[in-house]
């Protein structure tokens, strides 16, 4: 019995989660609900255990979860902005530890609640209403007004050090897989580097261009692998030259995170 119970369990958090698409500015999203995109690291709450995005058990101590529900919970563990790196050091510990208590569940779905996105999230509401944690909360959601609001928004959050908005629909059922029912919102950044050499590809890339090693003005170097087209892959912009690559914030030691190639500075950095 425990067996089928233990199969049961991992069966479920195998499950593909629901999750979001881009949004783009042809996306009308008004009467939808927004909330701050959280930097951590998805969470899955199945009523006794707290498990990753893949299934993998989480060992987090008694105290953290002792206010949880005994039904599932989706959410972000979260340790504050800019602090994704010390909460993914935190949760890969084999065993329990005080770190876990620096984090909250911020939770941001009841995945196996009925009834739209509205119903559910009541639920959490409700039983976190008469049952507070100190490790867990409900991540705010407002109504989105038209796209100059979200904009606004998207510039508050960004101004704060986040990384961005998740928008909701109101009254969209939860569905596993990709969903144009969430959108993720952001507006990456944009900066110069040098290219100091070309590093070798693997598998579909193997005998061209794997990545770019490139090297910021304060010497800092780092690879840039995505954004290249296959033309570029095989004529790789030439060591030395300047490219412009998109980025969506910095880690804490100043490396762009999620580095992609724009294109070649061919305007000699005038």
């Amino acid at each position: 019995m425990l067996s089928c119970f233990l199969l049961s369990v991992q069966s479920l958090c195998a499950a593909e989660p629901m999750l979001p698409q881009v949004y783009s500015e042809q996306d009308d999203v008004s009467g939808w609900l927004m909330s701050e995109k959280l930097d951590g690291v998805r969470g899955y709450w199945d009523g006794q255990q707290l498990f990753s995005k893949n299934g993998h058990l989480l060992p987090a101590p008694e105290e953290f979860v002792r206010d949880l529900p005994a039904f599932a919970l989706e959410g972000e563990l979260w340790g504050g902005r800019g602090t994704f790196e010390q909460t993914a050091a935190i949760i890969q510990h084999k065993s329990p530890h005080e770190g876990w208590l620096t984090l909250k569940f911020a939770v941001f779905d009841v995945p196996q609640a009925h009834g739209d996105f509205i119903t559910r999230i009541e639920q959490a509401h409700q039983w976190f209403a008469a049952h507070p944690s100190a490790y867990a909360f409900v991540i705010p959601q407002r109504r989105v007004h038209d796209q100059f609001h979200l904009q606004r928004e998207l510039e508050r959050i960004q101004s704060l050090g986040g990384e961005g908005l998740i928008v909701r629909k109101p009254d969209a059922l939860y569905r596993a897989g990709r969903s144009m029912d969430i959108l993720k919102v952001k507006s990456y950044q944009d900066a110069e580097a040098k290219v100091v050499a070309h590093l070798p590809g693997k598998g579909r890339n193997k005998g061209r261009l794997g990545a770019l090693l490139v090297e910021l003005e304060t010497g800092q170097q780092f690879k840039i692998g995505t954004g290249l087209s296959d033309e570029e892959r095989e004529n790789p912009p030439p060591i030395g030259a300047l490219i412009t690559f998109k980025f969506y914030g910095l880690y804490q030691s100043g490396t762009p995170k999620f580095p992609a190639f724009l294109r070649l500075r061919r305007d000699g950095g005038l």
